[in-house]
C-alpha cells in the first residue's frame, strides 16, 4: 500500500515519566496518523511531581538532528518545546532558517506544571527574538503569556487582549491558553496580528492535575498543519485532542497522566 503520510517534527527535551518532552509530542503523532520525527535537546530526570535534572544536549548536536531530518523526510510542519538556553535556540533558528514555508509552532516552554524552570532567562529574550517571527503560531499558557506581557491575567478578557497584543507585537498569531483561569469550560484564545480572535472551548475535567498538557496540545496542532489544515481548524483538532486525552485520564500510582492513546 502505497500511502503519503504526513511527516511532522519535534525539538524538544525528553521526559522519561512519558507524559510531556517528546515522548508525548511523538505519542500525539501517532495517534493522529503523522509519522513523528525528533531533535532531542536535553534530557530531563523527572516525574509528574518534580524535576531532578536536567542536562542540555550540545547546540551543534541539536542542529546536526534537525538537519538529517530534513534531509532525510518530507517534513510538513514542526513544533518547538523545551529548548533551554539561548545557544540551543540560536542554532534551531538557524537550521528552520534554511526551511521555505515552514510550518512551525512555538510551544514557549519556560515553566514545568512542577514549578521548575525550563528556559533560562536570556533564552527567553532569544525565543522572541529569532524564533516568534518564524512561527505560523505560538501557543503559551495564561503564565506565560502573562511573563511576555509583563503583567497578571486574572479574567478572559485580559487573557484575549494580552492575545491580541502578542500577535500584533510579533506579527504572527498567538494561542494563550486559558485554562487556568478555572472558568466552568476550559478556553483558549487565537489571535491573528489584525486582531482577529477566535476562542475554542470544552468540557473542563473537573479534580484531574494532568502532566503534559501544553507539550500534547501544541503536537497536536502541529500534526493538524502537517496534515495541511488551516490554522483555526488545526487548533480545533488539537482542542478536542487534549480534551480526550485529559477526560480519559490514566490513574497510575499517585498520578494521573493524559491518555494519548484514547484521545
Amino acid at each position: 500500500m502505497n500511502r503519503k503520510v504526513p511527516v511532522a517534527l519535534t525539538i524538544a527535551g525528553s521526559d522519561n515519566s512519558g507524559g510531556a518532552g517528546i515522548q508525548a509530542d511523538l505519542k500525539t503523532f501517532t495517534r493522529l496518523g503523522v509519522y513523528g520525527t525528533s531533535a532531542l535537546t536535553c534530557v530531563v530526570a523527572e516525574h509528574p511531581g518534580r524535576v531532578s535534572r536536567i542536562a542540555a544536549v550540545e547546540p551543534g548536536m541539536v542542529a546536526e538532528q534537525i538537519k538529517l531530518v530534513f534531509e532525510a523526510f518530507p517534513v510538513g510542519a514542526v513544533k518547538t518545546g523545551m529548548l533551554f538556553s539561548s545557544g540551543i535556540i540560536r542554532q534551531v533558528a538557524k537550521q528552520l532558517g534554511k526551511r521555505r514555508g515552514l510550518k512551525l509552532v512555538v510551544d514557549p516552554v519556560m515553566v514545568a506544571t512542577s514549578g521548575a524552570a525550563l528556559l533560562k532567562p536570556d533564552a527567553e529574550r532569544s525565543m522572541a527574538k529569532f524564533l516568534f517571527p518564524k512561527a505560523a503560531l505560538v501557543t503559551p499558557n495564561l503564565d506565560e503569556a502573562a511573563r511576555l506581557v509583563g503583567r497578571m491575567l486574572k479574567n478572559p478578557e485580559q487573557a484575549k487582549e494580552a492575545a491580541r497584543e502578542l500577535a500584533k507585537k510579533w506579527k504572527v498569531p498567538f494561542l494563550v491558553k486559558g485554562g487556568h483561569l478555572m472558568l466552568a469550560k476550559a478556553e483558549d484564545y487565537l489571535a491573528w496580528p489584525n486582531g482577529t480572535l477566535k476562542t475554542f472551548s470544552a468540557r473542563r475535567c473537573e479534580g484531574v492535575a494532568t502532566h503534559g498538557t501544553g507539550c500534547t496540545y501544541s503536537a497536536a496542532i502541529c500534526a493538524g498543519l502537517a496534515m495541511g489544515l488551516s490554522l483555526d481548524k488545526a487548533v480545533g483538532k488539537g482542542k478536542k485532542f487534549i480534551t480526550r486525552a485529559i477526560q480519559q485520564h490514566l490513574r497510575l500510582g499517585r498520578y494521573t497522566p493524559l491518555n494519548h492513546l484514547k484521545a
